[in-house]
């Protein structure tokens, strides 16, 4: 068989990666699909202004790392009541956790502000605050599609048992 000169694209040539890999893959993908979820956005809605493509992929890095950083406060918030007993414990971990997760669009949205100004903007209900929830659903769907499609691949590449 002739060797190619793009050997390097075969699929078993690549190495396994490290947990430090995983994890720039991992904020790498959310970053980038946070970046076309916001230029989508900005490009064909009125509700989401942004200035220019380097403004937005900031704006993404900074999403990303806010949004990471509330998954990991609601997920604190929860552990702490999940080890309580009783109904109200529960009653109060899922409360605390939807009090997270909302009320950080609006932390977000400041952050946003404060560092970007008049760059980005979100605009309509709630000074821009619905427009960026949703904005915010829609990235988290995205990552989950990419993040499933991205399973989907290993579980192809993996022999059945009657293999």
């Amino acid at each position: 068989m002739k060797e190619s000169g793009l050997s390097f694209l075969r699929a078993e040539l690549a190495q396994k990666p490290t947990n430090a890999q995983r994890l720039f893959l991992l904020y790498y993908n959310g970053i980038l699909v946070d970046l076309v979820v916001l230029n989508l956005f900005a490009e064909y809605s009125g509700k989401v202004v942004i200035s220019s493509f380097a403004v937005s992929l900031c704006a993404a890095v900074l999403l990303q790392l806010l949004l990471k950083l509330t998954i990991a406060v609601e997920h604190r918030v929860a552990a702490f009541f999940k080890q309580r007993r009783g109904g109200l414990a529960k009653f109060l971990r899922y409360f605390c956790a939807w009090l997270v997760l909302f009320g950080s669009k609006f932390a977000i949205l400041e952050a946003i502000n404060f560092v970007f100004a008049s760059d980005v903007r979100f605009l309509g209900a709630w000074h821009g605050v619905l427009t960026l929830i949703v904005v915010v659903v829609v990235m988290l769907l995205a990552e989950e599609a990419v993040v499933r499609f991205y399973r989907r691949l290993r579980s192809r590449d993996q022999p059945s048992a009657g293999d």
